[in-house]
């Protein structure tokens, strides 16, 4: 039971446990290219390309512009084209066997060129393809530029989205990733930490979403995904992103991390707290019960073994005066940022619900969001796990409010 009793949290990060990673993460995607049938994948989506491979590179900037791409046989060379004059960024990787320059694929780099760097890359994948082996006759791309995918298909290559593969090969943690996340997880609690004793009437949500940014930066983190931090009337609905309104004695403030931390491992907790200066309110206590309820029994019930739909027909029913702004999915996956699965709520089953396996080894964000349909205030929480052999380990455990959980 290694996912039951290994220390996650005080174990020594080096360079041979970075090195373990990135060769599982690239061993787990060729078996999930051979499960799909597929012969390699292309993928242009920067998160994917750094699971694949390891390799940063203007991550963010990426995630609009795919300046760069990844080409990952089933049995064959891994081959980086990577952005201009950046290929020595990669050199010390141990996933990759060559790094060359990237064709110029998006109109926005070449203009009306785009065709003829098109054409380099279809040459380009024609010879890594060439010295490969090839069994099924079926390549994955995603996140590819239309115009790319288009001439792809054009030529005579057999394509699917190369997203599903990668998103399952995702899903399973090795213990050595979790060493990682754990990192990841102490530090961003620690940001939380910090923000949480600088809550005080006065100052702007801005203003208290970047003490928390700036601890996160501070200890090696990367970037935030997005800026859920809202206080009073703004928590109610939920996905009101921080703003310039200043917060006032007695409110709520509720607070996702979404946080991408050391290591390019996301850390996706939230928690909801009261601006001190007023006591809660007896409203503010029932819907703080009420979404703590819904977390811990929804942890509880995780095991490995269960179906998604079995998870979702046997979650915590949401009262019918939540319904409305309920959060959008029981549980999802989380990884180098927030992945597969999601699992829907009964109530969206028919809607987009898929079913599959919990298993040992996933790392998965159990959710909640409180807030009456008429309501002027919500409550987020969320909580990060581990699915053990034998049921969930936490890894984030950042305490909630007693003031709000007290009678």
């Amino acid at each position: 039971m290694l996912y039951d009793s290994y220390d996650f949290f005080n174990s020594e990060i080096d360079i041979e446990l970075e090195n373990r990673v990135s060769k599982y993460r690239l061993d787990r995607l060729r078996e999930q290219l051979v499960a799909f049938k597929l012969d390699a994948v292309v993928l242009f989506e920067p998160v994917n390309i750094r699971y694949a491979c390891g390799v940063r590179n203007m991550q963010v900037y990426s995630q609009r512009n795919p300046a760069r791409y990844l080409i990952v046989p089933a049995d064959g060379p891994v081959a980086l084209f990577e952005y201009r004059s950046c290929a020595h960024l990669a050199k010390n990787a141990v996933t990759i066997d060559e790094i060359h320059p990237a064709s110029a694929v998006m109109p926005l780099h070449s203009g009306d060129h785009s065709h003829r760097h098109v054409n380099n890359f279809i040459n380009s994948l024609k010879d890594v393809l060439s010295r490969s082996k090839k069994e099924f006759g079926t390549i994955g791309i995603e996140s590819a530029p239309t115009e790319l995918l288009s001439a792809t298909i054009k030529e005579g290559f057999d394509v699917i989205d190369a997203s599903r593969p990668i998103e399952v090969a995702k899903s399973i943690k090795s213990l050595d990733e979790l060493v990682l996340i754990a990192r990841s997880v102490t530090l961003t609690e620690k940001a939380m930490a910090t923000l949480e004793s600088s809550l005080r009437p006065g100052i702007t949500e801005n203003e208290a979403w970047a003490i928390f940014n700036k601890e996160v930066l501070s200890t090696g983190g990367e970037y935030a995904e997005t800026r859920l931090f809202s206080s009073g009337d703004r928590t109610n609905p939920w996905f009101q992103e921080c703003s310039d309104k200043v917060m006032e004695a007695g409110e709520l403030v509720a607070f996702d991390t979404d946080t991408v931390g050391v290591h390019g491992y996301y850390t996706d907790f939230s928690r909801t707290f009261l601006i001190p200066g007023v006591e809660p309110t007896s409203y503010q206590k029932d819907l703080y019960k009420t979404s703590f309820e819904e977390i811990e029994t929804n942890i509880e019930l995780l095991k490995p073994g269960m179906s998604f739909k079995e998870y979702s027909e046997k979650a915590w029913r949401i009262p019918k005066e939540f319904q409305k702004n309920r959060y959008l999915a029981v549980v999802h996956g989380c990884g180098m940022t927030g992945e597969w699965p999601i699992i829907s709520h009964h109530l969206d089953w028919d809607d987009v619900g898929y079913d599959g396996i919990i298993l040992p080894g996933m790392t998965l964000c159990v959710e909640s969001y409180i807030g009456h349909e008429n309501g002027s205030e919500g409550v987020k929480l969320e909580e990060q796990v581990l699915v053990t052999e034998s049921g969930v380990r936490r890894m984030s455990s950042y305490g909630y409010d007693e003031k709000l959980l007290s009678n």
